[in-house]
């Protein structure tokens, strides 16, 4: 029996594909980024708080190369982008998800051009890439604070230690 490939799949944008893609989605449109590794309930809580900011929610990881550069660790990311933008794009609150390869997500800002843009409670909102150009146009920027006092390192540094 041949099963339908799953509709999240759909929610995976090329970057290429990103400014006619969010063209299509309902406004206003929210940006976030992130590696978005090992995916855990602080994640899921930043992004559904994230989406709530407005309609659409497009989240922009980075590639494998660009976790590497990030000083993460060697053995960083841990789920290959593939894998990451499945799990990803599986999440409700999520409209569109796509990549980037350089060490900021501006390109993709530009691309999309989001009326909301928004990073965790550990970046200050003047040094959020992207925050001059989307206030530029109108947009608002956000530093969303933790609730839940979570990490993929620590959660690694526990595994390690089991």
């Amino acid at each position: 029996m041949n099963y339908p490939i799953p509709s999240f799949e759909h929610k995976i944008c090329p970057p290429d594909q990103l400014t006619a893609r969010a063209g299509e989605i309902a406004r206003p449109l929210v940006f976030t980024n992130g590696c978005f590794d090992i995916l855990h309930r602080g994640h899921v809580t930043y992004l559904a708080q994230a989406a709530a900011l407005g309609t659409s929610l497009v989240v922009a990881l980075n590639t494998d190369g660009s976790v590497k550069r990030l000083g993460k660790g060697e053995d960083r990311p841990v789920n290959k982008l593939e894998d990451r933008l499945a799990v990803i794009a599986a999440l409700d609150c999520v409209s569109l998800v796509t990549w980037f390869d350089e060490d900021t997500p501006l390109q993709r800002i530009l691309a999309c051009r989001p009326e909301v843009l928004v990073k965790g409670g550990d970046w200050p909102v003047d040094k959020i890439v992207g925050c001059t150009e989307v206030r530029g146009w109108g947009g608002s920027v956000h530093s969303i604070p933790f609730i839940h006092q979570t990490s993929t390192t620590s959660l690694l540094e526990k595994i390690r230690r089991l």
